[in-house]
């Protein structure tokens, strides 16, 4: 009877030597929207962030297949946050945060994202026969908004001559529009295109 509690204090040595012991398996599907389909040799990056600190680790590297699924396993550490880059030329950059207090144990840690090709939209502007008092505003009513490269949503406002090349960005397949108005003038309406990916696609406004 005197060998049980050294037994027990074994036992409970065993288990203090593996608590917070463990990997997370973290996995999913990165789309791409434009073409329907997994965002085939995108290059995917995870990333830990320590508790208190800027600076992001780099723990793995993985090339998407055609399929765009991806898995990870790794180690449970205390970490502040864990962060997964998605990138490929000529897609929009995915860039996702996934807090330690999210990831479970238990069970698999699914995060599906998704991209869409680049496009671009050539505002072709040209005021024929200017005079000084002439004045083109115009808004963008449908396109890519709040994106570091985005033209802006807010009315922009011309005067006299103008002759110009404007170029937006845009997600791929989708439509761009501007709603624009000569003061003064009847001539106002609403210019649309459908934009090509990796390609640039032109609306032209003449007054």
């Amino acid at each position: 009877m005197k060998f049980i509690p050294i037994i027990s204090l074994a036992i409970l040595l065993l288990f203090s030597c593996k608590k917070g012991a463990g990997n997370f398996t973290l996995k999913g599907k990165i789309s791409d929207l434009t073409f329907n389909s997994g965002l085939d040799s995108a290059e995917l990056k995870l990333y830990k962030v320590p508790v208190g600190s800027p600076t992001e680790i780099l723990i793995e590297t993985v090339i998407l297949g055609a399929d765009g699924t991806y898995s990870f396993e790794f180690p449970r550490e205390r970490m502040e946050k864990y962060i997964i880059r998605v990138s490929k030329n000529n897609y929009f950059l995915i860039d996702e945060t996934i807090y330690y207090s999210d990831l479970s144990l238990e069970n698999d840690n699914v995060r599906n994202y998704s991209t869409s090709a680049k496009s671009w939209v050539e505002l072709r502007i040209l005021n024929a026969n200017p005079v000084f008092s002439d004045q083109l505003r115009y808004t963008k009513q449908e396109g890519y908004q709040d994106c570091e490269e985005c033209c802006p949503s807010s009315e922009q406002i011309y005067f006299g001559a103008l002759d110009t090349s404007i170029f937006c960005i845009n997600k791929g397949n989708t439509t761009y529009s501007i709603y624009y108005n000569v003061i003064g003038a009847n001539n106002q309406g609403i210019k649309q295109v459908t934009t090509v990916p990796f390609d640039t696609t032109q609306i032209y406004l003449s007054y």
